[in-house]
C-alpha cells in the first residue's frame, strides 16, 4: 500500500545524526577526532547537538552494492564488518590532516584519502554506530 501526501513539501534536511549505543566511543569520534561543535541541549548532558554547522549539500539514497564497490571494489559488503544503515560525509578543509586524525584515533580506514572517479577525495571508515562515515573534499560543493 502506498500513501500520497500532497501537502508535504520538504524544504531541507532539518536534522541527522547517529543513534548512539556507546556514548564514550561516539563522543570520542565526533568531539575529539572530528571536533564538531557539539553541546548539550538543555539540561540533558547525553543529547549533544550542533546547530551551527551548515546544512546538507547532498542527500542521496546510496545502494549498499555501490557503497561496497566504492570501499572494497566489489558489490558485496564483507561479512566481518557491520553493514551500514546510513552514510554521513563531513567536508573538511584539509584531507591529509583529517585522514591522519582519523588514523590516530584508531579507526580502520576502508578508503584512505582516495580520488573517486567522480572527482571527490574521500577517506571512509565505520563509526561506533556502524555509520559509513567519510571525510571529504568535494570540489563542486565548494564552487571549485
Amino acid at each position: 500500500m502506498t500513501f500520497s501526501l500532497p501537502d508535504v513539501d520538504v524544504l531541507f534536511i532539518a536534522g541527522f545524526g547517529p543513534i548512539v549505543a556507546d556514548a564514550v566511543a561516539s563522543r570520542s569520534l565526533y568531539l575529539d577526532t572530528l571536533h564538531l561543535p557539539l553541546k548539550p541541549l538543555g539540561e540533558s548532558s547525553d543529547y549533544l547537538v550542533a546547530d551551527t554547522l551548515d546544512g546538507v549539500k547532498h542527500f542521496a539514497l546510496w545502494p549498499l552494492a555501490q557503497a561496497s564497490q566504492s570501499c572494497f571494489g566489489t558489490e558485496h559488503w564483507p561479512d566481518d564488518l557491520t553493514v551500514p544503515q546510513t552514510w554521513l560525509e563531513f567536508e573538511v578543509a584539509d584531507m591529509a590532516a583529517a585522514t591522519a586524525a582519523v588514523k590516530r584515533a584508531g579507526y580502520t580506514l576502508l578508503v584512505d584519502n582516495r580520488l573517486e572517479p567522480w572527482g571527490q577525495w574521500v577517506t571512509r571508515f565505520l563509526s561506533p554506530e556502524g555509520i559509513l562515515v567519510g571525510v571529504t573534499h568535494t570540489p563542486w560543493l565548494r564552487g571549485e
